[in-house]
């Protein structure tokens, strides 16, 4: 039980916590965004009404506050750790999805047409074709899921998820200074940390360097 000290034992032991509630719960979103993406992109989908409204309903999800979708998750499956990533993977889903799309909607249909024409298959086209091609705009939606969950994790604290945001909410209640920005600030480092480093591997994606 943490007792409201934050030595560096607790501080690295939460940090270590949170790493895994955002490496799990983006690592279970990121290949159920991409074949979501692809599924809503697909000719035969796009003529349907189901695809429309997935891709409706994804991206009106980051209108909805991550504390409600927690809270919503909570409200069905109880606490603990499974309740934190679910909800985590949720809110992650979001920009991953968004992005998936985005991208491979934004491949020029002339690219596309040339593939086709030199006789490759459809799993061929999309393969060396559209993913390479989407893959910058598709890394920037993993690169914004990310920064996002770091912070979202925060608050599944409140769930029994663990992690930083421990420290922050006993923090409050104990109206200790000390220990929120025990919390808050490697929250906000790692956050920034992240950003910065997949910045760098989206910006190499994209040539700029």
């Amino acid at each position: 039980m943490f007792l409201g000290v934050a030595t560096p034992r607790f501080i690295l032991q939460f940090l270590l916590e949170h790493l895994w509630l955002v490496g799990v719960a983006c690592g279970i979103a990121f290949p159920l965004a991409l074949i979501l993406g692809i599924w809503v992109t697909r000719p035969a989908s796009r003529e349907g009404h189901v695809a429309r409204y997935v891709t409706q309903f994804v991206f009106l999800g980051q209108a909805v506050p991550s504390l409600a979708v927690i809270g919503l998750v909570m409200a069905v499956l109880g606490t603990g750790e499974a309740t934190a990533i679910f909800a985590l993977t949720i809110y992650s889903l979001v920009p991953m999805v968004r992005n998936v799309v985005e991208g491979l909607r934004s491949v020029d249909t002339s690219v596309l047409d040339a593939a086709k024409g030199i006789g490759m298959a459809p799993l061929g086209v999309l393969v060396r074709v559209e993913l390479p091609l989407a893959l910058p705009v598709i890394f920037a939606g993993l690169r914004t899921a990310v920064v996002i969950t770091i912070g979202t994790a925060a608050l599944s604290s409140q769930v029994g998820g663990g992690g930083l945001g421990r420290m922050i909410f006993t923090g409050l209640s104990m109206m200790d200074t000390g220990l929120i920005l025990s919390g808050a600030v490697p929250t906000a480092l790692l956050a920034i940390f992240a950003d910065k480093a997949l910045g760098l591997v989206e910006r190499r994606l994209r040539g700029d360097w």
